[in-house]
């Protein structure tokens, strides 16, 4: 069964909130916490209600729905609005649709279902991640990496291992920018030059981690773990 989704309705002319609340009402899956006809109500409002999107009317007197939109961040933001020409700002606030009144129940629908999905992308750990490399940007799946270290070449690059044995070169990425790009509960920086999957733990010293890889040589890959970065290992290793 699909997650209810949460709503909040924003439209300073009553009819108009009347007639999209009672369509909303009409559709499975998809619950109204709060309507708001005042736009500095909603304002004060919305930051202690549980909702998952809001769908927004944008010529409002005070503020419009751009503006109040751009307050919104990791919500889903619909637009409704009799009017045409600000559809190019509303998808440049990455709104999940723009709806032109009089909105019909088919139209809404629509907007719902790519609303959920764009909500349930937000809330699923992506399986990839995107880098440029020596060879193009690539597509890098996640559960397949094991450990990423700085490249002996240039320490702005970084080499990514991956479990199978292979390696790519991602071009000039900090760990920063890497970490925010991997799940932060299964991958942990364990010195200044890497960055290691904790399920390729074997097992580990004070200052020393051995792990499930193999070199050339057929020996197990060991690598430094650092003052710096041991309580954050420790910890990690402890969920």
């Amino acid at each position: 069964m699909e997650k209810e989704l949460k709503c909040l309705l924003l439209d300073d002319e009553l009819p108009g909130l009347t007639y999209l609340k009672m369509l909303c009402e009409q559709i499975p899956g998809l619950s109204v916490v709060k309507s708001f006809v005042d736009p500095s109500r909603f304002l004060e409002e919305f930051p202690s209600l549980d909702f998952d999107l809001c769908i927004i009317d944008i010529e409002m007197p005070q503020f419009d729905g751009l503006q109040v939109a751009n307050l919104l961040q990791g919500k889903a933001i619909i637009f409704a609005t009799a009017y045409k020409e600000y559809a190019a700002e509303a998808f440049d606030l990455n709104a999940v649709d723009y709806l032109r009144k009089p909105v019909s129940i088919d139209r809404l629908k629509k907007a719902i279902d790519k609303a959920r999905i764009q909500i349930n992308a937000r809330q699923e750990p992506s399986r990839f991640f995107t880098c440029n490399t020596d060879k193009g940007k690539a597509l890098i799946p996640i559960d397949q990496l094991a450990w990423i270290g700085t490249s002996y070449g240039d320490s702005r690059d970084k080499e990514a291992n991956l479990k199978d044995g292979t390696s790519l070169l991602l071009k000039n990425i900090s760990f920063e920018n890497l970490q925010k790009s991997l799940p932060e509960g299964s991958f942990v920086r364990i010195n200044k030059q890497e960055i290691l999957n904790l399920s390729m733990v074997r097992f580990f010293s004070h200052d020393q981690i051995t792990t499930l890889l193999t070199n050339k040589s057929g020996k197990s890959v060991v690598l430094n773990l650092s003052e710096r970065y041991r309580e954050d290992f420790l910890r990690k290793m402890k969920h």
